[in-house]
């Protein structure tokens, strides 16, 4: 069995920076042609002369590959409108990170005042700007996503033009808050679709698979199951593949992340396949994100094949992977 897929996105893709960044992202550029990239780095990505950087690294490390990265600038409440004018050509979204909340995220939102946010959002607004958020409290970590949703219904509701992507969405909660807003979208993970907190935490800790969010309840998973083999029309694959050095993992205080990238589209047609739903594979992995986010990417055709592909155990020495060791039954064929 054969499927092709047509320019795939990664609409949620950390490539880090320097040597991980020359380690992972011909990972990504391989097989899909293009990602949203997001900009927690140290320091995060915030001026038009960063952006422009930070793509020049991307697409020197990417070298010959049909690849394009598209660049997100990190909220800031006190961006004007006219800075956003001014970057709005190098960049496709703004991310929106709560203080603390994830990996070099110490510099985002403390607090959701809607006086203090309101210029910038009202501004991208206007200006067609995307809004990516990473929605989670600072509340029990199960409960985090849940307690976000109010913050999401208030930015929706005030800001009814402004297109709000909720990223990484992990509960039944979130797939359902799609349904009340027409303003409001969603990406959704591998890992997600995969795991449950059983998986990380059930037996001996699994510290390739902890993430943030982190993996929530069977219904959850079932509630994300249902939009992306359904190809929800408001939700698209977004990996937030995660790369960190193996012994940033494998110690105390793991490193939140999964890595993802290279496996990704094996992983996901051997999933939408068990359940019957091969056929709307390249819906969540491209067309709902050229719609939503209005993008044409390369001409890229990858081709995939069911037959057995054994997943690396680790990547030059550095970063492991999720399913390290394992066999996937779908592989890359070719990529034209």
């Amino acid at each position: 069995m054969v499927i092709t897929l047509d320019s795939p996105l990664d609409m949620h893709l950390h490539l880090r920076d320097g040597d991980m960044l020359q380690i992972v992202a011909p990972l990504s550029a391989e097989t899909f042609a293009g990602a949203l990239v997001m900009p927690n780095l140290v320091p995060p990505v915030t001026t038009k002369e960063a952006v422009c950087a930070y793509r020049a690294r991307i697409c020197d490390a990417v070298g010959e590959a049909c690849f394009t990265p598209y660049m997100t600038l990190f909220f800031k409440s006190d961006y004007t409108p006219e800075f956003l004018e001014s970057v709005k050509e190098e960049i496709l979204a703004v991310k929106l990170y709560p203080a603390g909340i994830t990996t070099n995220s110490e510099g985002g939102v403390s607090g959701f005042d809607l006086a203090e946010l309101s210029p910038v959002l009202g501004a991208m607004s206007e200006l067609g700007i995307p809004l990516c958020v990473h929605g989670e409290s600072a509340g029990f970590v199960m409960d985090r996503e849940k307690e976000f949703i109010p913050i999401y219904e208030k930015l929706a509701t005030h800001f009814p033009n402004l297109k709000i992507v909720m990223e990484h969405i992990t509960t039944k909660e979130a797939v359902a808050a799609l349904e009340r807003f027409e303003n409001l979208y969603a990406t959704i993970t591998l890992h997600h679709l995969y795991i449950t907190l059983d998986d990380v935490a059930g037996g001996l800790l699994q510290p390739h698979l902890f993430c943030k969010p982190i993996a929530k309840r069977p219904e959850d998973r079932e509630a994300l199951l249902k939009a992306a083999l359904e190809a929800h029309e408001k939700v698209m694959f977004g990996s937030d593949s995660a790369p960190h050095p193996r012994s940033a993992k494998e110690a105390p205080g793991c490193a939140a992340g999964v890595f993802t990238a290279p496996l990704a589209l094996p992983a996901l047609a051997q999933l939408f396949e068990s359940h019957g739903a091969l056929g709307r594979l390249q819906a969540f992995v491209s067309d709902n994100a050229r719609r939503i986010y209005g993008v044409n990417p390369p001409e890229k055709e990858v081709i995939l094949e069911k037959s057995p592909y054994l997943v690396p155990e680790i990547y030059e020495g550095t970063v492991v992977p999720m399913f390290a060791g394992q066999s996937l039954q779908w592989r890359v064929l070719r990529v034209g």
